[in-house]
């Protein structure tokens, strides 16, 4: 058995009657008296995975006087663990039901003594119900059955590679199994992901169920599609979008495609280590308004959360300040993914009230690459689901991989089962990291206070522990250079760097083995550095992202001809396409915005310090051309920015 029951009930005597029933019955028990205890265990026992709980319990041991009692108690245990499943076990034949706060899966009398009533539901509940994953159940049984195929995929089921002498290495490398599992939409048993009515729709239950929301849906060409899937969704032409500068750029591709209006966001600047934040919670609420009162027709609001960097935004309260506004809410959540499965990492923008969230499975639980989820709370929903689903058929492929699907099913059924034992190790485990790197000389772990500007300091901002950024200046080498140490030396891939920094991920994969050879590795290069003088910091002259106006649409500009010209002629001229330094990978043009003479100079500092700029050519930048200018403003395509510093 590999989940446990907890037994909630105050007196000891018939406690310990129950625990025998249910025990006897192949029932793995726990069992408390009191609040405290039962917080404890939750905490510390990840396979607790049912309550069975009394109305009423004292709060602490010893002290029958204070109580707690009905959705009070129920939503603490909540708090704690939302995934864990409760039951009111009680001598109480009548309830309350107003105030059991929606948390309660069932109910058990003990005046009917039918313990064999408790267990088919338990089991019913986490064996019938959260430990299933019907989809890759339903894989594994077709690919068992070996039937011959007479249809796509052209490999049929490997036998067209796994007898070749050319590429007989490319089937023993995978193995026999991805090849049957990778078949086609032809098999009905198997369901549409276009159309789902069987078991991927039972997926998408159980994930909606996992995740908080009312709906889910699985992507298969990730988070960037599904971004745009919603942003044409939620907006037509003509509507405006409030995006924040540091997001990621299919939302900027999304804007474009729905022909939306965007109205950008500044994030906050560390300029002491290059890291875009979150944006000021008064700029995005003093945006808000402004653009009301401009007269722009702002429908939705898109932010990143977590950022890449681990900051998160106090959610909560932005989501009701944008719906106070009758603004729709778009989270991000590429990089937040597990945050409903631990306390630590509560609330997710579902739980916050969201209308939407969009995932990347594959970045932070076990999916495949590009497997990712997108999540509905949206209470309006119904009324362009079919449009919703016309746009998810526009971006989604008629044959996508099976195989993808079946990692979603199981990455939820994982997180749901496990999820919470996962994260707490994980927590674990970046103590553990960030004491011993900070044990180094050289080598130093940001903290909260490091990674945010002063613009956000009262903004509730919190750090994710898993992201782990570390302040490499003292070694005298670049980022790039330890970066390049770390692989070539120590065989160690890390996440990302940017100009003295560089960030690893805890990710539910990682092992005290890993762990240790990281800092190893680290060790050995600090060694290596000898006296070498620290780099300097960076500056505010140094690093910046300037928000120069837009002048046009992004939609009509993007679809332009313009003309290629040298970056040092583009003053004054409305950028065609996105120029985006990597690292930080954040645009520093948009098209439809006007280069100012600091983009300019800001892009020739990115290029003398190496770093790779998507969007220029040999020095050279697409631009409108004056007669192209001339016919957007003839059209009525010209826009009046808000523009944020």
């Amino acid at each position: 058995m590999k989940y446990r029951v907890l037994l909630l009930n105050p007196d000891a005597k018939t406690n310990e009657i129950e625990f025998k029933e249910l025990s006897s019955r192949g029932i793995n028990m726990v069992t408390a008296s009191n609040v405290e205890d039962a917080c404890r265990l939750l905490r510390e026992d990840g396979l607790i995975h049912v309550i069975l709980t009394e109305w009423k319990l004292p709060q602490v041991p010893g002290d029958s006087t204070r109580t707690m009692s009905g959705s009070e108690l129920f939503d603490k245990f909540k708090r704690i663990r939302f995934e864990v499943t409760i039951f009111l076990f009680t001598d109480a034949a009548d309830l309350p039901y107003s105030s059991t706060g929606g948390d309660l899966s069932g109910y058990f009398y003990k005046g009917d003594h039918d313990y064999d009533d408790v267990v088919r539901k338990i089991r019913s509940e986490v064996i019938n119900s959260k430990n299933r994953a019907p989809f890759f159940d339903k894989l594994l049984e077709y690919s068992r059955k070996s039937k011959d195929s007479w249809h796509t995929p052209g490999h049929s089921s490997g036998y067209s590679i796994k007898n070749s002498v050319w590429v007989r290495d490319f089937y023993e490398f995978f193995g026999a199994n991805i090849f049957r599992a990778d078949i086609s939409v032809s098999v009905p048993m198997l369901d549409s992901l276009l159309h789902p009515t069987g078991v991927i729709k039972e997926a998408h239950e159980l994930a909606a169920r996992a995740f908080s929301a009312r709906y889910s849906f699985f992507s298969t060409n990730g988070t960037s599609t599904a971004n745009k899937i919603l942003l044409q969704t939620l907006l037509q032409p003509g509507d405006a979008i409030l995006l924040d500068r540091n997001c990621h750029k299919s939302v900027h591709y999304g804007t474009i495609l729905s022909g939306a209006e965007p109205v950008y966001l500044s994030p906050s600047v560390n300029n002491r280590y290059g890291i875009f934040g979150p944006v000021p919670k008064k700029r995005i609420i003093s945006t808000m308004d402004k653009a009301i009162a401009m007269g722009k027709k702002l429908k939705v609001m898109i932010l990143t959360n977590s950022t890449y960097d681990g900051l998160i935004y106090d959610i909560a309260d932005i989501v009701a300040e944008a719906h106070k506004r009758n603004v729709k809410v778009i989270v991000d959540e590429a990089w937040y993914g597990y945050a409903r499965f631990h306390p630590h990492f509560y609330p997710c923008a579902m739980e916050a009230g969201a209308d939407y969230a969009t995932q990347s499975t594959h970045k932070t639980m076990s999916a495949f690459s590009q497997a990712s989820m997108i999540h509905v709370n949206d209470p309006e929903f119904e009324d362009i689901e079919d449009f919703f689903m016309e746009n998810f058929n526009m971006h989604t492929s008629t044959s996508p991989q099976y195989p993808m699907i079946a990692s979603l099913d199981i990455a939820r059924k994982q997180m749901v089962m496990e999820g919470y034992s996962l994260l707490s190790r994980c927590i674990e485990l970046s103590e553990t990291l960030k004491k011993n790197i900070n044990s180094l000389g050289k080598f130093r772990v940001l903290e909260l206070n490091d990674l945010i500007s002063d613009e956000v300091k009262g903004d509730n901002i919190r750090l994710d522990p898993t992201k782990i950024t570390i302040d490499v200046s003292a070694t005298g080498f670049s980022s790039k250079e330890v970066e390049h140490y770390l692989l070539e030396k120590h065989n160690i891939q890390i996440e990302k760097t940017t100009f003295n920094t560089l960030t690893v991920l805890i990710t539910i994969g990682a092992t005290h083995s890993k762990l240790n050879r990281l800092f190893l590795a680290l060790e050995n290069i600090e060694k290596m550095s000898g006296t070498r003088r620290p780099k300097k910091h960076l500056t505010r002259n140094d690093f910046f992202l300037d928000l120069s106006p837009m002048k046009f649409m992004p939609r009509f500009s993007f679809y332009s001809d313009g003309e290629a010209i040298p970056l040092r002629d583009a003053e004054g001229r409305v950028a065609t396409n996105m120029v985006t330094p990597y690292p930080p990978g954040i645009p520093l043009l948009v098209p439809g915005q006007i280069i100012s003479r600091k983009v300019i100079e800001a892009l020739n500092y990115y290029r003398d310090y190496h770093v790779e700029i998507h969007g220029l050519k040999e020095g050279r930048i697409n631009v409108l051309s004056a007669e192209e200018e001339a016919k957007l403003e003839e059209y009525g395509y010209r826009i009046y920015d808000i523009c944020e510093s």
